[in-house]
């Protein structure tokens, strides 16, 4: 098991660039990156078991992220 040093959490930004200020906002968006975190490192963990290249596995959650639609998105 590797031991991974803690990551400060994000300063989470709104669109103008202000920081969240909402306690209970920022703990959920916490929580959320902690839990997309963990899914991310089983998906590497069982393709690398499984014989797959670890660096093809990291492109394809890259081109995942890259591809999210933003909801609710202002047409500017």
């Amino acid at each position: 098991m590797n031991a991974q040093v803690p990551k400060a959490p994000p300063v989470w930004r709104q669109s103008d660039g202000k920081p969240v200020s909402c306690l209970e906002k920022i703990k959920v968006l916490n929580q959320n990156i902690e839990e997309i975190e963990g899914l991310c490192a089983d998906a590497l963990e069982d393709g690398v078991l499984m014989g797959c290249d670890a660096q093809q596995i990291k492109a394809a959650l890259h081109e995942l992220i890259d591809a999210l639609a933003v909801p609710h998105a202002t047409e500017k």
